[in-house]
């Protein structure tokens, strides 16, 4: 899939939670949306579930 369509099928799912769940659906939807890009993004680029699990358990100390 192309950026551009990852990017409509995107706005399409912020414009239907503003319309149907108010403003707050919208921001629940950008910031579930950006987590999910964020977490891809971090496992395309070489990420291993390991070194996540040992960063929170190093905060936790």
């Amino acid at each position: 899939m192309s950026r551009g369509f990852i990017g409509m099928v995107a706005g399409m799912a912020l414009a239907f939670a503003a319309h149907f769940g108010g403003f707050g659906a919208f921001l629940l939807v950008a910031a579930l949306g950006a987590a999910g890009y964020a977490a891809g993004a971090w496992l395309d680029g070489g990420g291993r579930l390991e070194d996540l699990r040992e960063r929170f358990e190093r905060g936790r100390r």
